[in-house]
């Protein structure tokens, strides 16, 4: 069965890139219809409401000086929420915490690090800001790490930072040219914790699209892009055997999900692209508390286990009346297989030493052993950010990726922002609609 409207873009996902892609090609005039197959949108970026406690799905953070600002500010969107301060954190080494080095004073009183150690990561911390990533884009964070320091307590305080800011735990492969962009954002203009939860931008960003005149489905389940003999985008397939003829199609999903779409060389190069792409995965424990036992004690960084604590409703508005919401994680070993109850019982030990008496104070808690952060870990060995794929899939006119695994620029949400941008970009000036002919 084929439709007698013909539509110039489809968009499949309705994730955050997706969503994105689709509100700024709508807002240029196009005809655009987006399919997400899940029951709600938003992806990983959905927001689960208990009691009143706004969960996401694990702990999320929106970089105040990156694409995802820049992108939102262009559809009109302001996200609402606050920074977090350094003050209440600490940094655990050996089972013992200390004050989290943020600031002059903080490093200089902390036990983490002896005299010479804070020396010499005062100097590595004041020059950290100006160094160029750029050379550094094909160096493995291991290599750059030893290139910085030969002191190993030094080396340890850089690589928590690295894992906190990137959420990867992969030294020996990650690139330390993305690593230290990252790295310099957080430093130089930190984070948002938005209120109400990452519903709140998934929500606006769904009423940006829809004035935009884009035509959103979920709950629907593409099957199929179909292609000319030319490579070129002919259509989509749904589930119920729908055809959609289409100018061209955004596959915001997974690379396995895109590949799964479609057929010939296309399909063999997003295979390609999906057996390189190594995912960032993390064990999270989220726990809704009707009070925190240790008001003070709000942020915990792990320097020799890869570990993290943070009360996000210290910051935004995540909770009723006094009640606390608490993220704590593990930053997986992409080369460990995992162990769900040894995860588990380290997260529930690193709580009991931030937050002792914890247990007394459960309303919900939820453990979520495998959350994929981001599909895929940006390798010194591909070259950086430059050996991303996409957005535009070669040999396929019309066809484009988007994601947090896409393009040149940025991690995590800044990554499926940037792409999704810039896909709509291309999109817009090398696609004619077919909706002008119709």
């Amino acid at each position: 069965m084929t439709t007698e409207n013909p539509t110039d873009v489809v968009v499949i996902g309705g994730g955050i890139a997706g969503l994105t892609a689709a509100a700024m090609i709508g807002h240029r005039g196009r005809r655009v219809r987006l399919f997400e197959k899940a029951g709600d949108l938003g992806g990983r970026a959905v927001t689960q409401v208990k009691d009143g406690f706004s969960f996401n799905v694990g702990p999320h953070a929106l970089y105040r000086d990156a694409a995802g600002i820049r992108v939102l500010a262009e559809l009109g969107i302001r996200p609402q929420g606050r920074a977090p301060q350094p003050s209440g954190g600490h940094a655990v080494l050996g089972g013992v915490k200390h004050a989290f080095p943020s600031g002059f004073l903080s490093l200089l009183s902390t036990g983490l690090l002896t005299l010479p150690g804070k020396l010499e990561t005062a100097k590595l911390l004041a020059r950290l800001g100006a160094l160029d990533p750029a050379p550094w884009q094909s160096t493995t964070v291991a290599d750059w790490l030893a290139s910085l320091t030969r002191r190993d307590d030094v080396r340890r305080l850089l690589g928590a930072l690295v894992r906190l800011t990137t959420y990867g735990n992969a030294p020996d492969r990650m690139s330390a040219g993305a690593a230290l962009e990252q790295v310099q954002r957080a430093l130089a203009s930190n984070v948002l914790y938005l209120d109400d939860g990452w519903q709140q931008m998934v929500g606006a960003l769904r009423d940006a699209a829809l004035a935009a005149g884009v035509a959103i489905e979920s709950g629907v389940r593409v099957d199929a892009v179909e292609q000319s003999a030319t490579g070129a985008i002919a259509a989509v397939r749904l589930a119920d055997g729908t055809r959609l003829p289409c100018a061209a199609a955004i596959l915001a999903v997974p690379p396995d999900d895109a590949a799964s779409v479609l057929s010939g060389a296309s399909r063999a190069l997003l295979d390609g692209w999906s057996r390189a792409a190594t995912p960032v995965r993390a064990a999270c424990l989220d726990l809704a508390l009707d009070a925190l036992p240790v008001p003070r004690s709000t942020f915990g960084l792990g320097v020799d286990a890869p570990l993290y604590f943070s009360v996000h409703s210290a910051v935004a508005r995540l909770t009723p009346g006094r009640g606390a919401l608490v993220h704590v994680a593990k930053y997986l070993d992409p080369a460990d297989r995992g162990d769900a109850a040894r995860d588990l019982a380290e997260l529930e030990r690193f709580t009991n030493l931030l937050q002792p008496g914890w247990r007394d104070h459960v309303v919900h808690r939820r453990f979520l052993p495998h959350v994929t952060v981001a599909h895929a870990l940006v390798t010194a060995e591909r070259g950086g950010f430059a050996g991303r794929p996409g957005p535009a899939v070669e040999g396929a006119p019309g066809l484009y990726v988007a994601g947090d695994w896409v393009g040149a620029e940025g991690m995590l949400a800044d990554a499926s922002f940037a792409s999704a941008r810039r896909a709509a970009e291309l999109c817009l000036r090398d696609v004619a609609p077919l909706s002008a002919a119709a």
